[in-house]
């Protein structure tokens, strides 16, 4: 297994455990922007993708088939992110994460959505589980949206 350790830049905020990773998002850093990066900066070409903490600025959607295309919802004040999962796959040859949050109030209100981007309040705590394989995304037109598909994509 690959020992993060050995390509990790800064261990005070990522930590390798084998092909997993526990990975802090500071206060005021944007989620998947920062998540992006990482996966980027590590060759992470599929995964999964799992965390909690307190957020805001949140840009939240579902997908109308109809339509194909996302409403979207925003949030501004500061909500707990109760649950976040997601996947890494590449798109267009890159990195490419696709995540869904379940939000709760100061009011144990829950709702949740597919995530655009949203920025971390407090503290913001992920794991990345590299799967050290390459798992790709293909625009399915019947569906509107690049979904994942198993087999390599010629490029």
């Amino acid at each position: 297994f690959f020992q993060a350790q050995d390509a990790i830049r800064d261990p005070l905020w990522s930590r390798g455990l084998g092909d997993v990773y526990k990975r802090q998002v500071e206060k005021g850093e944007k989620v998947m922007e920062t998540l992006t990066n990482f996966c980027i900066e590590n060759n992470i070409h599929s995964g999964q993708l799992a965390g909690i903490g307190a957020v805001k600025n949140i840009d939240i959607g579902a997908y109308d088939i109809n339509t194909k295309d996302y409403i979207h919802r925003k949030f501004d004040e500061i909500l707990e992110l109760l649950s976040f999962q997601g996947n890494v796959a590449l798109k267009d040859g890159k990195p490419f994460l696709h995540a869904h949050i379940t939000l709760g109030t100061h009011d144990m209100e829950v709702f949740g959505g597919h995530l655009f981007e949203m920025e971390v309040a407090a503290v913001g705590e992920f794991i990345i589980h590299d799967f050290r394989d390459e798992t790709h995304r293909k625009m399915n037109d019947e569906i509107g949206l690049a979904t994942l598909s198993l087999c390599k994509i010629e490029e």
